[in-house]
């Protein structure tokens, strides 16, 4: 068992998360690796209470008449006592606000994005003991809840939705276009880490959209703490720290690249890339 830090430093926040991403199992502590990630962000602000919130929302859940129930039944628990009692909503007005992926922000402000309320989804159900997990829907974050061999889909955003194949199909066109079709590997079960670098995948992007790079290349290295061996990862942060003029690191960032990288084209250009910095810092 890994233990969460009890405070959020960054060094105990790191040393989590790298223990996590050292780890071999799909299942993670997803909210308290979520709480981790977010605190890099508000470095002075206590998990106590945002984990009591959460605990009292496993307990409504627990309470709740359904949770004793189907896979209906125990979606209409998660949705009443989630959406319901807590408020919590889709942020469609300023979906990309920055604050939509932090989940202390969330939890202060009751909305978010898809995969911040599916992991509010997903720490309630596995409090209950029920089978929760991410799916690799494109485009949009999905949960399923699944009870020996019964499948239920499920859309935090858009109020707690149970999705069957028409409501996905009109999804997957809604998010990725009209000529979509489902595929078998979008009901698939995705791991833990995966949802985890969904979520800042998420805070990554937006900032590289407003040109933040400096706090851009900072969120791809808590991704690398949780996929310490995702190549493309690496080549990301070599490419932001080059573009900061943060050559050392770049460089460093490109070697771990190229031990990672199956060889090809981009392999090639990354040691080239790496030639020319090594000539800059000599």
């Amino acid at each position: 068992m890994i233990e969460p830090p009890d405070r959020p430093d960054p060094e105990a926040c790191a040393r989590f998360l790298r223990a996590l991403g050292a780890s071999d199992g799909r299942v993670l502590p997803i909210a308290e690796a979520a709480l981790a990630l977010a605190s890099f962000e508000r470095p002075r602000v206590d998990f106590a209470r945002y984990r009591e919130h959460l605990q009292a929302i496993a307990r409504d859940v627990a309470r709740h008449p359904g949770a004793a129930g189907n896979l209906a039944e125990r979606a209409q628990a998660l949705n009443e006592i989630i959406l319901l009692k807590y408020c919590y909503s889709g942020d469609e007005l300023t979906y990309d606000d920055l604050q939509n992926a932090n989940l202390m922000r969330v939890v202060d402000r009751r909305k978010g994005l898809p995969v911040v309320l599916g992991i509010l989804f997903i720490d309630a159900a596995r409090a209950q003991g029920w089978d929760a997990a991410g799916l690799a829907f494109p485009g949009h974050f999905l949960i399923r809840l699944s009870q020996d061999a019964e499948r239920l889909i499920l859309d935090p955003f858009h109020h707690g939705q149970i999705c069957g194949a028409a409501e996905l199909r009109e999804l997957l066109k809604a998010v990725v276009g009209p000529d979509s079709e489902l595929s078998p590997q979008y009901y698939a079960r995705v791991s833990d880490r995966d949802v985890l670098l969904r979520l800042q995948n998420n805070l990554k992007s937006r900032l590289l959209h407003q040109q933040r790079y400096a706090r851009a290349v900072k969120v791809v290295e808590t991704m690398l703490m949780l996929a310490p061996d995702l190549p493309e990862l690496w080549r990301e942060a070599a490419l932001l720290h080059r573009e900061l003029g943060n050559l050392r690191a770049a460089a460093e960032a490109f070697e771990q690249y190229i031990v990672r990288a199956p060889d090809g084209a981009a392999r090639h250009q990354a040691a080239a890339i790496l030639q020319q910095l090594r000539g800059q810092l000599h």
